[in-house]
């Protein structure tokens, strides 16, 4: 089979096998923002018809009928289960794949072309009620009495309230990123672990006087060196489990914060470009998150 080099930011050459387009492929994605993790997804999925169809098979002999057949083994034949979400992400991968290798021109067609996509419903996030908002706030500033008084649950809450950032991001803070010299415009700078995704990644989002005041508390009981939090991602979710548990509440995660903070803007009329950029998503990923928070704005039947 073939061994010759590949460009390194370049299209594969015509005479690729699966195995060879690959980091090719993996460069194109970056270039074009797409999220990390549908970056890992995509390069995942493709690993596994390389071992169905064979990591040397050159990309330009693969046919309809290989990827009908794939896609078949993956429902009936693989012996493990495959969800109608991956398996619909599985064919967006071979999907958006063999067209990239068609426009290139590694290949002459694309063999995923005429391929139907079958739909699949994702349930919409779970997201809370102005309500349940208060009600989480209040048990949460209530804890900063007493006894042993705690202002890191408050923190957290209303960090995440002000920002909509992920659980990864919140553990990444520095004390340095927050800048409160400002007191009418206090900010938190957001940066990316990974130099490749830093042009939609990194943000500077402002933060609300609450959270000011829920900081300096918590950094006189905290006492934290270099890191906001210096404890495990694990030891927050407790935080956050535990107070919602003492208001009532099934769960209280970090994906219900940031997707009820995203909702909260939406509905005070902030431009889904604007959002889009406050909570670091790629134009691909905001394809999924746009039309949920669409959803959501609408009354129930």
């Amino acid at each position: 089979m073939h061994e010759q080099q590949l460009p390194l930011f370049g299209a594969p050459q015509p005479t690729a096998t699966l195995a060879e387009a690959l980091e090719p492929f993996r460069k194109h994605m970056e270039q074009k923002g797409f999220a990390e993790n549908t970056v890992k997804s995509f390069l995942g999925d493709l690993r596994i018809f390389a071992q169905y169809i064979g990591p040397k098979t050159d990309v330009a002999a693969i046919s309809t009928d290989d990827l009908n057949r794939f896609m078949n083994y993956l429902l009936r034949e693989r012996g493990k289960p495959c969800t109608p979400k991956s398996f619909a992400r599985r064919l967006t991968t071979l999907k958006v794949f063999f067209k990239w290798m068609a426009d290139t021109g590694a290949i002459s067609w694309d063999p995923a072309a005429n391929i139907a996509h079958r739909p699949v419903s994702t349930p919409l996030p779970t997201i809370l009620s102005n309500a349940d908002v208060e009600r989480v706030l209040a048990q949460a500033s209530a804890m900063r009495q007493g006894e042993k008084p705690d202002a890191r649950p408050y923190l957290l809450v209303h960090l995440l309230l002000d920002t909509g950032i992920k659980k990864g991001e919140c553990m990444g803070i520095r004390l340095t990123d927050l800048d409160t010299s400002n007191l009418s415009r206090p900010v938190l700078q957001i940066r990316a672990s990974d130099a490749r995704y830093a042009r939609y990644k990194e943000r500077r989002l402002v933060l609300s006087a609450d959270t000011v005041t829920a900081l300096r508390e918590y950094r006189q009981q905290y006492q934290p060196g270099e890191m906001l939090f210096p404890c495990t991602a694990r030891n927050l979710e407790y935080v956050l489990t535990d107070l919602g548990k003492m208001v009532g509440l099934e769960a209280l995660s970090f994906e219900m914060l940031r997707m009820t903070a995203a909702l909260r803007d939406f509905q005070r009329g902030m431009e889904p470009e604007r959002l889009r950029l406050k909570l670091g998503l790629s134009k691909m990923s905001w394809e999924g998150t746009l039309p949920k928070l669409q959803k959501l704005m609408q009354p129930p039947l």
